[in-house]
């Protein structure tokens, strides 16, 4: 894979060395201290260990989703096998999943796990072209991340696919909102309107045309679009559709029943700005609030 170089500019121009060392376990600890910052995942567990091995970490992402990592610490080690068989052997063990999920971070977080996506993350300081071949062949939610070290003060990730799958439809997870009327996102979007559907498309196209790092996460209840993180997840209803954005909302125009600020309401999905689309027009006003949400998360 090619490689990036990091250069400091504090005094003159100068290239900071980088390193390409096997990944050891202090590097571990510390992804796994700070994995809501790295990755936007709750970290559960370390060395989980199960019938036929052990998950190096694994954790719970902001829809609730179950995240297994496995680390490449040699060139031989192959990492990708190994988390697609933690990932089918945990979709046979949901109950294993959800106990861990209760015994860290309670009932109510354990009743809301969504099976519809969930991910494996591989981290290594390389991986061959083979390897990104092979994740976009297999058509699971793989991801492979590459980590660079500069000096003892910096740490770099290159995400290097965004692998775009279709959602489990099996499972479906126990809402927040525990309403008997809650459909799911496909539901919803298949009794709208034409108007509302063409107009959830037009979003749809134009969040993933603001980047090829942009991934769909279609869940149960939303679709969650998302860099490292999510950026804007969207609902569709009958006679409108909510977008709610990664954005502060102190930093925004406010408009009571188009864009508001939702910190401290229950909603589904993840972000502070609510914007209620009812219309083109309402689309257009949207726009630059979504190229927000891209450019500063």
């Amino acid at each position: 894979m090619a490689d990036f170089k990091l250069f400091s500019l504090k005094h003159g121009v100068a290239e900071l060395p980088s390193s390409q060392v096997a990944l050891e376990r202090e590097l571990q600890t510390l992804l796994e201290q700070n994995m809501t910052t790295f990755f936007g995942v709750t970290f559960l567990k370390s060395e989980y260990k199960i019938t036929n091995g052990r998950m190096d970490s694994i954790g719970i992402d902001e829809n609730n989703c179950p995240v297994i990592f496995e680390y490449k610490r040699s060139m031989n080690e192959n990492v990708i096998n190994q988390g697609l068989f933690y990932l089918d052997w945990l979709l046979d063990h949901k109950a294993d999943f959800k106990l861990l999920v209760m015994e860290e971070l309670g009932l109510e977080k354990a009743e809301q796990i969504d099976w519809s996506m969930p991910c494996v993350i591989c981290i290594a300081s390389d991986f061959t072209k083979f390897d990104e071949h092979a994740v976009n062949q297999m058509q699971r939610n793989i991801k492979l991340v590459k980590y660079r070290k500069y000096g003892e003060e910096f740490l770099a990730f290159e995400f290097l696919n965004t692998p775009q799958v279709q959602p489990s439809l099996e499972e479906s997870p126990v809402p927040v909102k525990k309403s008997k009327g809650d459909k799911s996102f496909r539901q919803r979007l298949e009794e709208t309107s034409s108007l509302f559907q063409n107009l959830y498309f037009s979003i749809h196209d134009y969040i993933l045309s603001l980047g090829d790092d942009i991934a769909e996460n279609q869940l149960k209840l939303y679709v969650a679009f998302k860099k490292v993180k999510n950026i804007a997840c969207v609902e569709v209803y009958q006679s409108y559709i909510l977008m709610h954005l990664r954005l502060n909302p102190d930093t925004v125009d406010l408009q009571p029943g188009k864009i508001e600020d939702v910190r401290g309401k229950g909603h589904w999905g993840t972000g502070d700005l609510r914007v209620i689309i009812k219309s083109s027009e309402d689309f257009e006003t949207a726009k630059p609030l979504l190229d927000r949400a891209y450019y500063e998360n």
